[in-house]
């Protein structure tokens, strides 16, 4: 009985290595958002006890393969303060509460339909203190309010959720670039982006996060 409960043991997360890695990619962060980071890398792991948030076996890799990758967008645009940014598909929170960590002054809407994940999100927004994210359970066909930008970790197709979010993207900017809608995906994108090629840019992610997880990772930007 003792081999088959240690069989179940997960490894716990080395936070202050973890806050190392986001402290290099990211040199100026404040200590109040390094301290925010810290505690999101202890709370997911709690809560992913409880609700399978992040897959038992991948939650060793919380920062990188999670935390990293919802700010890999943080490496693509940097959002000017006062932006308004809808995270469709949130889950438990990316990419749209670290973002909210890097970006204070930048409003964050968090919207999915399963509840006991965005159950999760809103208790590491609180535990967290941020004041920059509300949170919709629900679908979005229900949200009628206006973004800059509508960010998501690969939901479904782009052009499929181009066509759900064009009605919430607002047509008046604030950014270096205009208002779109930007996803993190992988693998190969050359038949999905076909029909959006001349309103879509891309940046591969493992040049600017060097780790194996990154190798097809990327931030894609459509212009609606």
């Amino acid at each position: 009985m003792e081999e088959s409960a240690t069989e179940n043991i997960v490894t716990p997360i080395n936070i202050e290595k973890d806050i190392e890695i986001i402290k290099t990619q990211f040199p100026a962060l404040s200590e109040e958002q390094l301290g925010q980071y810290k505690e999101m890398l202890r709370l997911y792991p709690e809560w992913n006890e409880k609700i399978n948030v992040i897959s038992r076996k991948d939650i060793n890799n919380l920062c990188v393969n999670h935390i990293l990758h919802s700010l890999a967008i943080a490496k693509f645009i940097h959002f000017a303060p006062g932006s308004r940014v809808l995270d469709i598909g949130t889950g438990g929170g990316f990419p749209g509460i670290p973002l909210a960590v890097m970006f204070p002054e930048v409003h964050f809407h968090l919207i999915d339909r399963i509840g006991k994940k965005l159950k999760v999100a809103a208790d590491v927004a609180e535990k967290i203190g941020l004041k920059n994210v509300t949170i919709q359970h629900g679908d979005i066909g229900e949200c009628k309010e206006k973004f800059d930008f509508v960010v998501s970790r690969a939901v479904m197709p782009q052009p499929d959720l181009l066509k759900l979010v064009r009605k919430n993207i607002s047509q008046e900017g604030k950014n270096a670039i205009p208002n779109g809608l930007i996803t993190l995906k992988g693998g190969e994108l050359t038949h999905e982006l076909q029909t959006l090629k001349k309103k879509t840019e891309i940046m591969d992610i493992d040049t600017v996060f060097h780790y194996p997880f990154f190798d097809t990772k990327k931030v894609v930007y459509t212009i609606p």
